[in-house]
């Protein structure tokens, strides 16, 4: 956990410049009556609470001597100070993943990326219950992560309980574009677990799409588009266009630049067109 200061021209030096040399300082030059300002206050409050870094902020009203020294022209404007050293951050709101980019690349890890990468490496150990601790943990820190719902949410399908997924899913909201689309994602797993669960088994193409979301729900995931791509090539209508909406929320889930959502989002293009 770092720590959330509030600093001036008097204070600068000794909270800013010195601490610099133990930790990072992100320096947060805002002002009161700035919207934008207050929409990425919250986030850099909430980020400081699970790394370490300062978080100083600067009230360029009440300090604009700081301000022209660092040559502050709009608000918010964050700089970022390492050994004494004050360098340009970024001017404007991120989105809260391209924040936690920017203190990635500054070397820091959050107490929850800790957690998770735990429960990684508990998974191979297959001790579920640990892992039900590990994650109760978290949650109960951290109620609001997004990240942490969509890891909750997916360690819960793998264990058959899709209605608790479900309504932590329905947690994430359509304008949180960074989180929504792999939500998306996992509800189409909870799908293909309904479709595993009560199975109709007419055709060579009913066949082939309960194998697709077996292979989806067991994480082959080359194999799972493999079989949806073969559907849509013999019939684009099956299930109402599902195997074409299935492989989209397997693109979703993987993310844009994973090998596979490439490879397969081209073949689909090529199938289609």
């Amino acid at each position: 956990m770092g720590l959330s200061i509030e600093v001036d021209s008097d204070s600068f030096a000794a909270e800013v410049l010195e601490k610099s040399y133990k930790k990072p300082v992100l320096v947060d030059f805002f002002a009161q009556w700035c919207g934008p300002c207050q929409m990425l206050k919250p986030m850099l409050e909430g980020l400081v609470k699970e790394y370490d870094f300062v978080l100083a902020k600067v009230d360029i009203d009440q300090s604009p001597d700081l301000a022209n020294t660092y040559g502050v022209e709009g608000v918010p404007d964050v700089k970022i100070v390492s050994q004494g050293e004050v360098t340009n951050g970024f001017v404007g709101v991120l989105p809260e993943p391209q924040l936690r980019e920017l203190l990635a690349q500054l070397n820091l890890k959050s107490d929850l990326e800790f957690g998770l990468e735990e429960i990684q490496r508990v998974k191979e150990t297959a001790d579920v219950n640990t892992v039900k601790r590990l994650f109760n943990q978290l949650i109960e820190r951290y109620p609001e992560n997004r990240q942490l719902i969509l890891e909750a949410a997916q360690f819960l399908i793998t264990q058959e309980r899709v209605e608790s997924a479900r309504k932590l899913l329905e947690m994430i909201q359509p304008y949180e574009k960074a989180y929504f689309s792999k939500a998306q994602g996992l509800q189409a797993m909870i799908q293909f677990k309904q479709t595993i669960a009560h199975p109709t088994l007419e055709t060579d193409l009913d066949e082939l799409y309960l194998k697709a979301c077996q292979s989806a729900i067991g994480e082959v995931y080359e194999s799972a588009l493999s079989s949806f791509l073969e559907i849509v090539r013999h019939d684009r209508a099956y299930q109402e266009d599902g195997a074409r909406k299935a492989m989209l929320a397997l693109f979703s889930l993987l993310g844009d630049d994973h090998p596979l959502t490439k490879d397969y989002r081209k073949k689909l293009m090529q199938t289609l067109f």
